[in-house]
């Protein structure tokens, strides 16, 4: 069958190899998904790809991994399709050279919304305000009323959504998903919440060595879980501001500072880990592929998390005004490229994860 890359043809020689094996099939949901089928799609592998955890195990279980003449290296050439897939689902079509530069366009990107908010702040304000905003009984709403914020980062987040809803529509057609029940979704997104399949088949990751551990799962969990309650924050507090007409600032106690200092700790927790992970990671295991793609998604996380907590500690002080601007930055830059990096693998796994549901759904019943 022909490709559309060398990564999709190479994965389909591995996934040949592999299927005539069998010897991995307990260790992750690829290789069942795999055995249900004789060829591969672009789509098929895709969905493959997107349904790798990256966990190590079958590098290191394989007879066939290099130096074997097979070379097979499953890890590392789905790592590659995967990170192909982002860009080939991206939406507009004319966006997809932003996932090889990523971690250019999230640099430029920060750097000219941080200059941006604080012209923003010293045009709309009193002269000195950028400095003093900490005196003013609303705060950083000295600097930007509550409105404005709402309207620049509620067009932001519309324009995410639709972004990534089309690329995954996208993915949902090419890979054959359509046709999933509510059951297949539970299932999901069971699986998803506990990355069930990070645990290299029960023993743990591989990642630095030979020994497995579960240490890029607790990262990936504080991570994602500390993205939900910042998330869960800044919504209680609009919910907050219009419907209950609690206007901030909040004292510490509140629910929505509670939140998004367990959220801000997380992230920064989360994404130095990860990062720890990333640079340690065997070379054998990793595309080299999108570095930067991952690396600025990493980068920002840790941005917006940081600067958050920031302004938790230092907001009564006159350090107010840059770190507002800097965290404004962080974030709407974090929108904005949120469908053209790494943050989507997160929604294409669960949709990975949905089909691999009906699949096996229907694969029971049918030996039943």
């Amino acid at each position: 069958m022909q490709h559309s890359t060398p990564a999709l043809t190479e994965a389909d020689r591995l996934m040949t190899v592999c299927n005539s094996c069998r010897y991995c099939e307990g260790l992750c949901a690829v290789f069942p998904a795999m055995e249900m089928r004789r060829s591969f799609s672009d789509g098929d592998l895709n969905h493959l790809a997107n349904l790798c955890h990256a966990c190590g195990a079958c590098y290191h279980d394989c007879q066939f991994s290099p130096p074997h003449e097979y070379e097979v290296n499953v890890p590392k050439v789905l790592a590659q399709v995967r990170n192909e897939s982002y860009a080939h689902y991206a939406w507009p079509s004319a966006a997809r050279p932003l996932f090889a530069r990523h971690g250019t366009v999230l640099a430029i990107g920060t750097t000219l919304t941080f200059a941006l908010f604080v012209l923003g702040f010293a045009a709309f304000n009193e002269p000195g305000a950028f400095w003093t905003a900490h005196l003013a009984p609303e705060r950083f709403y000295a600097l930007m009323p509550h409105n404005v914020m709402i309207a620049i980062f509620g067009a932001a987040f519309l324009w995410m959504l639709v972004a990534i809803g089309m690329g995954a529509r996208a993915f949902w057609k090419d890979t054959g998903v359509a046709d999933t029940g509510a059951a297949d979704h539970g299932r999901a997104a069971h699986d998803a919440a506990r990355l069930t399949y990070l645990d290299g088949g029960g023993q743990g990751c591989f990642n630095e060595d030979d020994r497995p551990n579960d240490r890029r799962r607790l990262w990936h969990h504080f991570t994602f879980y500390g993205f939900l309650l910042c998330f869960a924050s800044t919504s209680l507090a609009t919910v907050y501001h219009y419907l209950l007409g609690w206007h901030a600032p909040y004292a510490w106690w509140n629910l929505p500072p509670l939140l998004g200092i367990a959220g801000g700790i997380g992230l920064v927790a989360g994404t130095v880990g990860l990062t720890s992970a990333k640079a340690g990671r065997l070379s054998d295991l990793r595309s080299m592929d999108f570095r930067g793609m991952e690396y600025g998604f990493i980068l920002i996380l840790f941005l917006t998390g940081a600067t958050g907590l920031a302004l938790r500690v230092l907001g009564e002080t006159m350090l107010l005004g840059p770190l507002l601007a800097l965290h404004l930055g962080a974030v709407l830059t974090f929108f904005l490229t949120m469908p053209y990096g790494k943050f989507v693998h997160g929604l294409y796994r669960y949709l990975a994860l949905s089909r691999y549901a009906r699949d096996r759904r229907e694969a029971h019943a049918a030996e039943a």
